[in-house]
Parts: structure tokens; sequence; C-alpha cells
């Protein structure tokens, strides 16, 4: 039987590597296409796909049957659940590969994308621009259609012409400029705040005006300094809740 291929990473040693681990393979899977297999190698064989112990793969993996994401049977193996779909909480430990995670695994529309002037509000990001490229995208949720979040990126000019707009419907936009455009992120700063619906974004949403939502703002910064994307993404307040992990 074929077995999925999961993404591979770059660990980051000042970060637990089960945590890392669990959060790029829960991407892949929630990622994933519907033709791709349910089944994952076994342990032995993601410890050396991604580097580490089997012992912190097994814990890797607990990390994902616990959330649901995955079963495992004993003789028969370790398998995706094909069902999961759903909106986990805002989660937020300084790991690319959790940014990606947490964007993973719902259906996304594309509502539009082109150059636009830089937002007055933005101007502090991209002091040497005089245009973006903005990507508003709408993500539902996979077997009920109930819209979750709505995003919007606002790239630079230059790394916009290298970006798919098809990719955007399956992948976030962390893992676009990462992986396919090979963009070289050194970190991304994350703020949430709890805000109340305007009326666009209750009709993208599809709750009612002034309802609680949580507003997120993740700017991503390439290793040159320059902030490469800004992301603003609204999720409905009734659907996420909002969890920050310290690392010990």
């Amino acid at each position: 039987m074929t077995s999925f291929a999961p993404d591979s990473i770059v660990l980051n040693r000042k970060l637990p590597l089960w945590y890392q681990v669990s959060q790029s393979l829960r991407a892949s899977i929630l990622g994933r296409s519907p033709e791709d297999p349910l089944r994952l190698p076994t342990e032995e064989r993601l410890a050396e796909h991604y580097g580490v112990s089997v012992l912190t793969m097994r814990q890797a993996l607990k990390e994902l049957e616990d959330e649901g994401l995955i079963s495992r049977h004993r003789r028969r193996g370790t398998f995706i659940e094909p069902g999961v779909r759903r909106g986990a909480p805002v989660r937020l430990l300084g790991s690319v590969d959790a940014i990606v995670a947490q964007q993973s695994g719902m259906t996304a529309q594309l509502l539009g994308h082109g150059r636009v002037p830089v937002p007055a509000g933005l101007a502090e990001h991209f002091p040497d621009c005089a245009e973006v490229a903005s990507y508003h995208r709408l993500r539902c949720d996979e077997k009920t259609g109930e819209p979750t979040n709505h995003a919007v990126n606002h790239v630079r000019p230059e790394l916009a012409e290298r970006i798919d707009p098809d990719d955007l419907v399956r992948w976030p936009m962390t893992k676009v400029l990462r992986d396919l455009v090979q963009a070289d992120i050194s970190r991304i700063t994350d703020t949430v705040e709890a805000r109340l619906a305007d009326p666009e974004t209750a009709r993208l949403l599809e709750v009612p005006l002034l309802s609680p939502i949580l507003h997120y703002t993740g700017v991503t910064y390439g290793t040159d300094g320059r902030v490469l994307d800004v992301a603003v993404i609204h999720y409905r307040g009734d659907r996420f809740s909002f969890t920050v992990t310290l690392d010990a």
C-alpha cells in the first residue's frame, strides 16, 4: 500500500522538535489532495524523514492523534482521518511551520488579487514600495461550506511576480512564499485582538453585524530585515479561540 508523503522542514533547535514535526505533518495532512493516500509511513520512516528520534516522532504523532487528525491501529499502521476538517485554536509558538499548519486544512476561495497603492496603515512596513500585491481569500469549512475566516495579504511586488494565484487556493501564503517562491523568511510577528465585525466582514463570514471576531495581523520578515508580507485575517469568534504556548 502506498503511504502518504509529508513535506520536509528545516528544524529550529530553539523550539521543541516534537512540536515542529507535529505542526509540519499537520500542515501536510490538512493541505493534502483528495487523491493522496491515507496511510502514513511507519514511525521509523517518518523519524528518518524529519531527522529526529523515534521517541520524538512518537510524541509528535500522539499530538495529532489527540487532535483527531490521525488514528493508530496495532499491526495495521497509522492512518489520516479522512473527514477531519475543523477550525483549530489560533496557537502561537514562534515557528513558521506552526503558522503554516494554523492556516492549512480549509477550502480557500480567491476573491480577488492585483496591485494596489500601499495602504496608509501599512506604509511603515513597505517604505520602499509605491504599490503592493493584494490577495483576498475566504476560507470555509470543507464539510459544511461555512465561512471561517477572511484573509487579506499584502506582498512585495517582486515576490508577487513569482506567485501563481492557483497555489493560494490550496496553500497558505506563508507556505507559498517559503516553499514555492523560495523567499528567505527569518521570522513572523503575530498580533491578535478582539474586534466587532464591520458590515463587510459580517457579510463575508455570514455572522451578525458587530459579532465578536478575532483580528489577526501577521508580519513576515525576510533575512534582510525587509517585510515580505503583511497578512490581516478575520476569524469567526464562534469558531476559533486564541491560545499562546510558551516554551520553557
